[in-house]
């Protein structure tokens, strides 16, 4: 928990720093703390991601990051000194109730974070991926070792960035920073409600009644944080009062939907958003478009190159064309089954039940499939039968049925593809807290509900809650607590106590998690690392195996064809 807390530090100084750098380059005027830091990140972001296309993100990168930040310091100390003046005088203006809160919300963050892992992903892809970021950067072919490593998120890329794996190797924490400035910038646009009683200042600290739904997700690097959280800024810079400055507003939009993208594809229709704003107020922002164009193009050329490095499909996964044949393409059958998989697992349905079934039968299992799908599911329901009512009677301006229709959308294109709740639930969320702002608007009573969820989190942290009775999958039966082992140092990044054995595939010797875990577990095993089931499987069932290129690591990997029981 200290040495969480110690490195939040640098990370704080260095996306504050390169947050403030970005500013200018820009040429735009943001002193709120919450959103330069989050261009901070997104800078590190940018520059892990071209560091990785020619090397490992290890201490070279941190030397580089080390020697940035003085020159930015140096260069811009007034401006960055009066963002941490700016922070200290918004918290000087919080009430008594809203200081406490934020120091207790602040200290439960952390003390999450050094706690066991929960999420799954992180045993199957998130350890992994970062591992061979640390260790090599991008590397040819690697979605052939493991089709999941083709899911490297620019999230990912963020935390290897800041895991400081040559120092220690528990780091992995960067979704909780970020859930540590969502509640900073939901706090103070709380306290700016109890001042003005604007209702999109009170609609954006509803968030903080979700705390204990997202601290599920901080103790691995979940893309889904960053992207709720961005995603309830943009839509309060959509729906504020104030819209004077549209161009401010514009590029905030912009950047935090653009680091969405690079986060989280799934939640590619976010990027309709700053191009509404754009066709909206054209001629106002016509002349103000030069750095965003830079932007999202470098964001579309990283995501070109990390996409064919990885798996040989430079718009992997929208697309699926791999335009050049790279020797270390994932070949295309390997990719269907990966789609048809995940589209599989999401309802809940075998792959004879996809051709069997009907519509509304498929529809019910998804529906029904554990009760904590089952209460989400009926939530999104509901909330989408009655928002429109609610935005009619309430809202009745352009930016909330926007926000409204990119919902469906968002809907329509997970059911289609992949109808996980967790891709979709941040939208529900948001019209949940429009309908709520209808109804709780008395300040005592607000306060009173974010302490209440603020006690159930402390209570959840050091309690264990068995999730027998919410999910089905054994892997998140238990919840995970905190331990007074945890004060100081931080759980390790898996949760899963395995041991790994040596295996060996024609060229490529292995490690393989060596108990009955689920077939895509890699674990904290030494790289490079496959559950030999899973090359069992495919191997049986689609007559690839992994092979490296050369008898180096660094020069990846492709699927070498095989004949049946060869």
């Amino acid at each position: 928990m200290l040495l969480i807390f110690l490195s939040w530090i640098y990370i704080l100084f260095t996306t504050v720093n390169l947050g403030v750098s970005l500013n200018k380059i820009i040429k735009i005027k943001i002193r709120n703390f919450v959103i330069t830091s989050i261009f901070g990140l997104f800078a590190v972001t940018i520059l892990a991601s071209i560091w990785a296309i020619f090397g490992r993100i290890n201490i070279e990168f941190h030397a580089f990051l080390l020697l940035l930040n003085g020159i930015v310091f140096f260069k811009f100390r007034t401006e960055i000194v009066s963002v941490y003046k700016s922070f200290i005088s918004d918290f000087k203006l919080l009430s008594n109730s809203l200081k406490w809160f934020l120091i207790l919300v602040s200290i439960l963050i952390i003390a999450q974070c050094a706690t066991k892992p929960f999420i799954i992903d992180n045993e199957s892809y998130y350890i992994q991926t970062i591992k061979w970021l640390n260790q090599y950067g991008f590397v040819k072919g690697l979605a052939n070792l493991h089709i999941f490593f083709a899911q490297n998120s620019g999230w990912h890329i963020a935390q290897s960035a800041f895991n400081f794996s040559f120092l220690y190797k528990n780091f992995n924490d960067l979704s909780g920073f970020c859930l540590f400035l969502g509640n900073i910038f939901c706090v103070f646009k709380l306290n700016n409600y109890f001042k003005s009683n604007k209702t999109s200042q009170l609609i954006v600290a509803f968030p903080l009644l979700i705390n204990v739904f997202l601290f599920k997700f901080i103790n691995a690097p979940s893309p889904d944080i960053p992207t709720y959280i961005f995603t309830f800024i943009i839509f309060y810079y959509l729906i504020k009062e104030n819209q004077n400055d549209k161009v401010h507003n514009f590029y905030i939009i912009s950047i935090l939907a653009l680091f969405i993208f690079y986060c989280k594809i799934t939640s590619v229709v976010i990027l309709l958003l700053p191009l509404y704003m754009l066709f909206d107020n054209f001629k106002e922002l016509l002349p103000k478009l030069k750095s965003i164009i830079i932007l999202s193009f470098t964001i579309l050329l990283l995501f070109v190159i990390k996409n064919t490095i990885l798996v040989g499909s430079p718009f992997y996964p929208i697309l699926n064309n791999q335009f050049i044949a790279f020797d270390f393409a994932v070949p295309k059958d390997l990719i269907e089954f990966m789609f048809n998989g995940t589209r599989i697992d999401g309802f809940y349905i075998t792959e004879n039940n996809l051709k069997t079934l009907s519509y509304f039968t498929i529809a019910k299992k998804w529906f029904f499939s554990s009760l904590i799908d089952s209460i989400f599911n009926l939530l999104t329901f509901i909330t989408v039968v009655i928002s429109p009512f609610f935005i009619f009677k309430f809202y009745n301006k352009k930016s909330y049925w926007i926000i409204f229709i990119i919902s469906i959308i968002q809907m329509i294109i997970m059911f289609l593809s992949s109808p996980q709740y967790r891709y979709f639930i941040h939208f529900i969320f948001f019209l949940d807290f429009m309908v709520l702002a209808v109804f709780l608007k008395n300040k005592k009573l607000v306060v009173i509900s974010i302490y209440g969820i603020l006690i159930i989190c402390g209570i959840v942290l050091f309690i264990p809650i068995k999730m027998n009775k919410l999910t089905t999958n054994k892997l998140m039966n238990s919840d995970a607590t905190f331990s007074i082992n945890n004060l100081i140092f931080p759980y390790s990044n898996s949760k899963l106590d395995a041991v790994f054995t040596k295996e060996q595939l024609g060229n490529l010797n292995y490690n393989s998690i060596n108990e009955d875990y689920f077939i895509w577990a890699t674990g904290n095993g030494d790289l490079p690392c496959i559950n030999k089931y899973q090359l069992d499987f495919i191997n049986k069932n689609y007559h690839y195996i992994p092979q490296m290129r050369t008898d180096n690591l660094k020069d990846g990997f492709y699927s070498k064809k095989v004949l049946p029981n060869e």
